[in-house]
Protein backbone atom coordinates (compact mmCIF):
# COMPACT_ATOMS: atom_id res chain seq x y z
CA UNK A 1 0.00 0.00 0.00
CA UNK A 2 1.29 3.43 -0.74
CA UNK A 3 1.04 6.30 1.37
CA UNK A 4 0.65 10.21 0.18
CA UNK A 5 0.32 12.88 2.54
CA UNK A 6 -1.35 16.24 1.83
CA UNK A 7 1.88 17.46 0.50
CA UNK A 8 2.85 14.73 -1.67
CA UNK A 9 -0.74 14.72 -3.66
CA UNK A 10 -0.53 18.59 -3.72
CA UNK A 11 3.64 18.58 -5.45
CA UNK A 12 3.10 19.31 -8.95
CA UNK A 13 -0.80 20.00 -9.25
CA UNK A 14 0.21 24.02 -7.56
CA UNK A 15 0.89 27.35 -9.26
CA UNK A 16 3.05 27.38 -12.65
CA UNK A 17 5.71 29.87 -11.08
CA UNK A 18 4.44 32.41 -13.69
CA UNK A 19 1.96 34.63 -12.19
CA UNK A 20 3.75 37.16 -11.06
CA UNK A 21 5.34 37.84 -14.47
CA UNK A 22 1.75 37.40 -15.99
CA UNK A 23 0.53 40.04 -13.55
CA UNK A 24 3.53 42.89 -14.31
CA UNK A 25 3.00 41.95 -18.13
CA UNK A 26 -0.60 42.80 -17.70
CA UNK A 27 -0.10 45.84 -16.27
CA UNK A 28 2.66 46.98 -17.97
CA UNK A 29 0.60 46.39 -21.36
CA UNK A 30 -2.50 47.94 -19.96
CA UNK A 31 -0.30 51.54 -18.76
CA UNK A 32 1.00 51.03 -22.57
CA UNK A 33 -2.34 50.88 -24.04
CA UNK A 34 -3.88 53.54 -21.37
CA UNK A 35 -1.23 55.88 -23.45
CA UNK A 36 -1.21 54.54 -27.03
CA UNK A 37 -4.86 54.56 -27.72
CA UNK A 38 -5.84 57.93 -27.29
CA UNK A 39 -3.23 59.31 -29.43
CA UNK A 40 -4.69 56.50 -31.86
CA UNK A 41 -8.01 57.56 -31.69
CA UNK A 42 -7.15 61.37 -32.15
CA UNK A 43 -5.58 59.83 -35.64
CA UNK A 44 -7.96 57.49 -36.72
CA UNK A 45 -10.35 60.23 -36.02
CA UNK A 46 -8.82 62.46 -37.94
CA UNK A 47 -8.48 60.30 -40.92
CA UNK A 48 -12.04 59.28 -40.67
CA UNK A 49 -14.33 60.48 -43.48
CA UNK A 50 -11.34 62.00 -45.55
CA UNK A 51 -11.26 60.53 -48.83
CA UNK A 52 -9.19 56.98 -49.63
CA UNK A 53 -6.20 58.90 -50.60
CA UNK A 54 -6.25 60.69 -47.99
CA UNK A 55 -6.58 57.74 -45.56
CA UNK A 56 -3.38 56.13 -47.49
CA UNK A 57 -1.45 59.77 -47.29
CA UNK A 58 -1.80 59.39 -43.52
CA UNK A 59 -0.79 56.44 -42.46
CA UNK A 60 1.77 56.22 -44.91
CA UNK A 61 3.63 58.81 -42.25
CA UNK A 62 5.99 57.20 -40.08
CA UNK A 63 4.64 58.41 -36.65
CA UNK A 64 0.59 57.11 -37.36
CA UNK A 65 2.15 53.97 -38.66
CA UNK A 66 4.38 52.88 -35.93
CA UNK A 67 1.44 54.15 -33.43
CA UNK A 68 -0.93 51.96 -35.03
CA UNK A 69 1.49 49.10 -35.12
CA UNK A 70 2.16 49.62 -31.19
CA UNK A 71 -1.34 49.19 -30.81
CA UNK A 72 -1.90 46.45 -33.03
CA UNK A 73 1.21 44.56 -31.36
CA UNK A 74 0.55 45.48 -27.74
CA UNK A 75 -3.33 45.11 -27.22
CA UNK A 76 -3.36 41.92 -29.28
CA UNK A 77 -0.27 40.23 -26.58
CA UNK A 78 -2.42 41.83 -23.98
CA UNK A 79 -5.95 39.49 -25.47
CA UNK A 80 -3.72 36.73 -25.95
CA UNK A 81 -2.50 36.62 -22.21
CA UNK A 82 -5.69 37.67 -20.55
CA UNK A 83 -7.63 35.30 -22.62
CA UNK A 84 -5.17 32.36 -22.19
CA UNK A 85 -5.89 33.46 -17.99
CA UNK A 86 -9.50 32.95 -18.52
CA UNK A 87 -9.33 29.69 -20.73
CA UNK A 88 -7.41 28.46 -17.76
CA UNK A 89 -9.56 29.54 -15.21
CA UNK A 90 -12.79 27.57 -16.56
CA UNK A 91 -11.60 25.16 -19.12
CA UNK A 92 -10.05 21.80 -18.28
CA UNK A 93 -8.52 19.25 -20.17
CA UNK A 94 -7.99 18.85 -23.56
CA UNK A 95 -10.45 21.52 -24.07
CA UNK A 96 -8.00 23.60 -22.14
CA UNK A 97 -5.28 23.24 -25.01
CA UNK A 98 -7.53 23.52 -27.69
CA UNK A 99 -9.02 27.34 -26.64
CA UNK A 100 -5.33 28.82 -25.64
CA UNK A 101 -3.99 27.49 -28.56
CA UNK A 102 -6.85 28.95 -30.93
CA UNK A 103 -6.36 32.29 -28.41
CA UNK A 104 -3.01 32.86 -28.92
CA UNK A 105 -3.16 31.77 -33.15
CA UNK A 106 -6.08 34.12 -33.18
CA UNK A 107 -4.39 36.90 -31.90
CA UNK A 108 -1.07 36.37 -34.35
CA UNK A 109 -3.24 36.15 -37.25
CA UNK A 110 -4.87 39.46 -36.76
CA UNK A 111 -1.49 41.32 -35.38
CA UNK A 112 -0.08 39.55 -39.33
CA UNK A 113 -3.05 40.87 -41.40
CA UNK A 114 -2.57 44.26 -39.73
CA UNK A 115 0.97 44.67 -39.92
CA UNK A 116 1.00 43.25 -43.63
CA UNK A 117 -1.83 46.26 -44.50
CA UNK A 118 0.56 48.75 -42.80
CA UNK A 119 3.95 47.76 -44.51
CA UNK A 120 1.31 47.51 -48.06
CA UNK A 121 0.21 51.18 -47.18
CA UNK A 122 3.51 52.74 -46.28
CA UNK A 123 5.21 50.96 -48.94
Amino acid sequence: MRYLTDRKRAVGKGAGHSGTEHHWYMQVSAVALAFLLPVWVFIFGRALGQGHEAVLATFARPFPAIVTALVLVVSMRHFAKGAQMMIEDYARGHAKKALVIAAISLSYVVMATGLYALVRIAL
